[in-house]
């Protein structure tokens, strides 16, 4: 059991350095539309077009998409109004205000589970220094 629990974190970065280069895929076959940046809202099926396209495998297209769509600044470029863009860069809809107040409820989500894992680490780093101060003492 141990074993699996010490693999994970490994896997997990392992997946993350993978999502990585496939956005970098992206980033370099799409530069009018995928921008670190100026990260803006991509159209509404977007995948299907990338694939059609078959610059980048469709593995990589998923994997990618799911990282950058996933993201502190993409949530927050999904503000009413604002055009989205197909794989040219081009104007392609506009963000609803459905989706726009779905983002910044994500963002929410995602402040809050940060802030709960930051004091939870916290907690942890206490005890520890409680623990070494009494090993200390004796």
């Amino acid at each position: 059991m141990n074993d699996v629990v010490a693999t994970k974190p490994k896997a997990k970065s392992k997946n993350r350095a993978a999502n990585m280069a496939a956005l970098q895929l992206l980033l370099e076959a799409y530069p009018k539309t995928f921008d670190r940046s100026n990260v803006r809202p991509l159209k509404i099926g977007i995948q299907e077009d990338l694939i059609a396209d078959e610059k980048v495998s469709k593995n990589k297209i998923k994997r990618a998409l799911a990282s950058y769509v996933r993201s502190l600044n993409y949530y927050r470029s999904l503000r009413e109004g604002v055009d989205r863009v197909d794989i040219n860069g081009d104007a392609a809809g506009q963000v609803t205000k459905e989706e726009s107040d779905y983002a910044k409820q994500k963002l929410k989500e995602i402040n809050k589970s940060r802030q709960e894992k930051r004091k939870e680490q916290e907690r942890t780093d206490r005890m520890s220094k409680k623990l070494e101060m009494l090993v200390a003492k004796k």
